[in-house]
């Protein structure tokens, strides 16, 4: 939910922990131009009580220059709870190397917290704050149905979420519609031919994932929710109405303007949209993590 929503300078960061990188892996495809790498943490701090659904905090080194020590961001845990030999917890981050482009100068600029981990070996060291956020918490009915969606890396806590549902809760039969958006199917993480996590539950009848991807990559274009969404618009608007029903959102801000305008397609109008949107956050079946 909205109020859920925080900027960076809102988290505290006082707490800083000595975190180990344990293995560092690329899970995106050598040919794709976009690296995405899936980084195993060790955090020096035995009682660090994550779960799923938290995000991790960390502190890149800044430019003293400038006054900032630190370079501070928040990257979800994409994986379930889990602890090394020594009984440390070991943390799953998914993080996309990014740039940016100086919008006077035009120069491209590479990003200071995605570069700084991408670039750490097995054995370095960084610090690391939080956990922060609430977590995904599965419903109490066993027959809920649950659509999930998430663009980006934004994939990655569904990863966790999805495994820990399937694996702790066996007794569960209520569908999972997964929605997934990026530029082209090499992107979709965690659904592509390095890494398919999601395969492993592609034989329950419950269990359904959507790619939602952009129809002119290279010009810029869109993840294509619209179209998605309207491939299976009379169940999905049937699910939308089920008080049985919770809707959970991870990704960038951006991509709320373009689910409620996929939406108002769907249910033919932004009215009547926006009506059965408010239903689902009364009854706190609508959240949203966004960056």
């Amino acid at each position: 939910m909205r109020e859920n929503v925080k900027h960076l300078q809102d988290y505290a960061i006082e707490s800083q922990y000595e975190t180990n990188l344990i293995a560092s892996r690329r899970v995106t495809a050598e040919e794709v131009e976009d690296e995405v790498r899936e980084l195993v943490l060790e955090v020096d701090r035995v009682d660090f009580p994550f779960e799923i659904g938290h995000s991790i905090g960390v502190l890149a080194p800044g430019s003293p220059a400038f006054g900032k020590e630190h370079h501070f961001r928040l990257y979800s845990i994409a994986d379930l709870p889990a602890h090394g030999p020594l009984g440390l917890p070991r943390v799953e981050i998914v993080v996309r190397r990014c740039c940016y482009v100086d919008e006077y100068s035009g120069e491209r600029y590479p990003g200071v917290a995605s570069n700084f981990l991408c670039d750490l070996a097995p054995g370095d060291c960084l610090l690391t704050t939080g956990p922060y956020g609430l977590p995904f918490e599965l419903p109490d009915e066993l027959d809920a149905n649950l659509i999930l969606i998430g663009s980006g890396t934004g994939i990655a806590p569904f990863r966790a979420f999805v495994k820990r549902l399937y694996r702790t809760v066996p007794e569960f039969e209520g569908r999972v519609w997964l929605f997934h958006g990026a530029r082209t199917g090499l992107e979709m993480l965690y659904m592509n031919d390095e890494r398919d996590d999601f395969a492993l539950y592609y034989d329950r009848d419950t269990f359904e994932a959507f790619r939602a991807l952009s129809h002119r990559p290279s010009w810029g274009d869109p993840v294509a929710w619209a179209e998605a969404i309207k491939e299976r618009a009379a169940d999905l608007w049937e699910m939308l109405g089920d008080v049985k029903t919770y809707v959970f959102i991870v990704g960038l801000e951006p991509m709320l303007a373009e689910l409620d305008a996929a939406l108002a397609g769907l249910a033919g109008s932004n009215d009547k949209w926006q009506r059965r949107k408010a239903e689902l956050q009364a009854g706190h079946r609508w959240v949203e993590l966004v960056y």
